[in-house]
């Protein structure tokens, strides 16, 4: 039998949950968590889930619920379910996401694909970057309003993968392209490679496949063997954006192009700041909520070097566990 616990949260209680990888996988059962809002455009009425394919103990709950500052005194609702895919129920309310071209859904809910539309199947998973997140969608819509703008790319990297998602958009966009898709996570390089077979993006290392890698920021030989390149994309934390400034730029041509998302609005002077000392400016901005996406263009005349290794803290945190 499988189980699952209930409790009440805000949404940024949800988020920083999100990004501490560590404490989860340290847990015994390790459950699978989704987050999603009780009350639309209410932040503070959100509620989380977690499925465990074994009863979890009170110390099990009660390590999450210390996590909740706004559960704390709430009642932990533990339920047991049937034999079922849970992993499938968890993502019955997760609904399909329309951003630029592109169609996202589960296979729990695939709808029916708008006329013109590219679909892609994520699953939820540990791996952040599902299409529903702001981020993420943001990211489509700009790579989508890029390739309608004529932008054309050869060499193209995502920095901080974690789904796979936005390179195979990126592959659909501009299938000739050498494409590649780190991130610090093994697992979510683990499934980028399953979701490319879902979706059949080829990988490997010719012009038109999706060159796979685990590195911490731009510090692996084949990220750096192939600058400098046309586009790169990091969607990931304003922090690790802000220290990968350096790097990112050192490995994109003059007159690339340079997509970055996962920062907060409150967050996008700092990091812009970073990027212009490093020979960049704004192209275009497109805010979805409370998170922009930022275009940004490598000025000409400023050149780029075949960086050193990035230190270890130069690099995405562990993956999501991917709600929508």
């Amino acid at each position: 039998m499988n189980w699952k616990v209930t409790l009440p949260c805000t949404r940024n209680e949800a988020e920083e949950l999100h990004n501490d990888d560590e404490w989860l996988a340290a847990l015994e059962p390790m459950p699978t968590i989704v987050a999603d809002e009780v009350e639309a455009f209410n932040d503070e009425k959100w509620r989380l889930e977690a499925y465990f394919n074994e009863k979890p103990n009170a110390q099990v709950i009660a390590a999450i619920q210390i996590r909740l500052p706004s559960a704390v005194n709430a009642k932990a609702v533990v339920e047991e379910l049937p034999d079922a895919d849970w992993v499938v129920m968890s993502q019955q309310g997760l609904q399909p996401v329309h951003a630029g071209r592109f169609y996202v859904h589960t296979m729990a809910n695939k709808g029916t694909v708008p006329f013109g539309a590219t679909p892609f199947q994520i699953e939820a998973s540990r791996a952040f970057g599902t299409g529903g997140h702001e981020t993420t969608s943001g990211c489509l819509d700009m790579l989508d309003r890029m390739k309608r703008a004529g932008k054309r790319f050869d060499l193209i990297a995502d920095i901080g993968t974690g789904t796979g998602l936005l390179a195979f958009a990126a592959h659909v966009l501009w299938p000739k392209a050498y494409l590649t898709a780190s991130d610090i996570d093994p697992v979510s390089i683990d499934v980028t490679a399953a979701n490319a077979v879902v979706n059949n993006v080829p990988c490997g290392v010719a012009q038109g496949q999706l060159a796979l890698c685990v590195a911490a920021g731009t510090a692996h030989d084949l990220i750096t063997a192939r600058a400098p390149y046309d586009l790169v994309i990091a969607n990931i934390l304003a922090g690790p954006l802000i220290e990968l400034a350096p790097s990112l730029s050192a490995i994109l041509r003059e007159g690339g192009s340079l997509i970055l998302a996962g920062l907060l609005n409150t967050q996008a002077e700092a990091v812009t700041r970073a990027y212009r000392l490093h020979g960049f400016r704004l192209q275009k901005r497109k805010d979805m909520g409370d998170w922009p996406c930022l275009w940004l263009v490598k000025r000409r005349n400023y050149g780029w070097k075949r960086p050193l290794r990035a230190s270890g803290r130069t690099s995405q945190p562990p993956g999501d566990f991917g709600t929508w």
